[in-house]
């Protein structure tokens, strides 16, 4: 049976991760400004999305786990995503 051996992060990588996190946090208030009509929280969204994946990458260590936990949390992100789908398509179809 194969014992997961601890890992070390360098401090460097935590503060580019930290300063990616940072310019997606500011393009985030950026966009606030402009009017993406009916695009606008998909773009949000997809944002959110990214900033989302980095943090579960990095501080959640799916870098450094098993194949399956990635598999699990892409399922999840691909479910996460349909039910957004589902629901502009709703929307715009009520309207």
């Amino acid at each position: 049976m194969k014992t997961n051996s601890p890992h070390k992060v360098n401090w460097t990588t935590n503060i580019w991760v930290w300063a990616v996190l940072l310019v997606f946090t500011l393009i985030t208030v950026t966009i606030t400004r402009y009017d993406f009509m009916a695009l606008t929280v998909a773009v949000a969204l997809t944002i959110a999305l990214i900033k989302s994946v980095i943090v579960a990458i990095y501080f959640m260590h799916l870098k450094f786990t098993n194949a399956i936990l990635s598999i699990f949390f892409g399922i999840v992100v691909l479910v996460f995503l349909s039910f957004i789908i589902f629901t502009f398509v709703d929307y715009s179809y009520r309207i």
